[in-house]
């Protein structure tokens, strides 16, 4: 049983985010929520709820379900959209510049029996 949240985009660029999402990619949701809780990077507070938001959707899906058991099965970043800017420069000139934002996508599941 797979349950899923999403959140797209996110004010920070994937390169940020696939730092912090990359380290509990398989753990056990507490083990994941312990490595968040420790990780001193922005983006962990919004993993961390969409963490949560997935283990909820996993709830609503089957009530004889153990949180204890769930895994990270799979984590990923994507690009977003990208906001185009830009920047005075010297002489009258303006130089461009791409705010990059992102979509995380977080799927928990509970192994077989």
């Amino acid at each position: 049983m797979e349950a899923s949240a999403k959140h797209t985009n996110m004010r920070i660029s994937p390169q940020k985010a696939r730092l912090v999402v990359d380290q509990i990619r398989g753990k056990s949701v507490s083990e994941a929520f312990s490595i968040l809780n420790f990780t001193k990077k922005r983006v962990t507070r919004d993993v961390e709820k969409i963490l949560r938001s997935a283990v909820a959707n996993a709830e609503q899906k089957a009530e004889n379900l153990d949180v204890d058991d769930l895994v990270v099965s799979s984590v990923f970043v994507n690009d977003g959209p990208r906001q185009k800017r830009v920047r005075p420069a010297p002489m009258g000139r303006a130089f461009r510049y791409q705010r990059r934002t992102s979509s995380i996508t977080v799927v928990v599941a509970a192994p077989e029996k």
